[in-house]
C-alpha cells in the first residue's frame, strides 16, 4: 500500500499527470483493485490517446475481466496510435495480443 498512497500524494501534486495514473492502476491489478484500474486506463486514454503502453494494460486487465468485446476495441485504438506515434514495437505486442484473443 506505501506505494499506492505515495502514487495519490503525487498525483494530488499533479492529477493530470499520465506516468502516475498508469504507474497506480499497474499498482491496484496488483491488489485486484480491477475497476480502480480500468477507471485510471480509461482516463489516461482519454486526456493522453498517444500514452501507447495503456492501451495494452486496458485492454489485457479487459481481457482478464471477460469483456472481450472492450478488449478488442482497445487493441485496436492502440495499433491505431502506434502506428500514427510509429511504435513498431508497441504495435507489435498490441496485434499479437489481439490475434490471440480474437482467434
Amino acid at each position: 500500500m506505501e506505494r499506492i498512497d505515495k502514487l495519490k500524494e503525487f498525483l494530488k501534486v499533479t492529477p493530470t499527470d499520465s506516468f502516475l495514473k498508469h504507474a497506480l492502476a499497474l499498482e491496484y491489478i496488483k491488489i485486484e483493485k480491477y475497476e480502480e484500474a480500468r477507471t485510471l486506463f480509461e482516463e489516461v486514454l482519454t486526456n493522453s490517446p498517444d500514452y501507447i503502453g495503456s492501451y495494452y494494460h486496458l485492454a489485457k486487465l479487459l481481457e482478464n475481466l471477460e469483456l472481450p468485446d472492450l478488449a478488442i476495441k482497445w487493441y485496436e485504438q492502440g495499433m491505431e496510435a502506434a502506428k500514427k506515434a510509429k511504435d513498431n514495437h508497441a504495435y507489435n505486442e498490441l496485434q499479437a495480443a489481439y490475434e490471440d484473443l480474437d482467434s
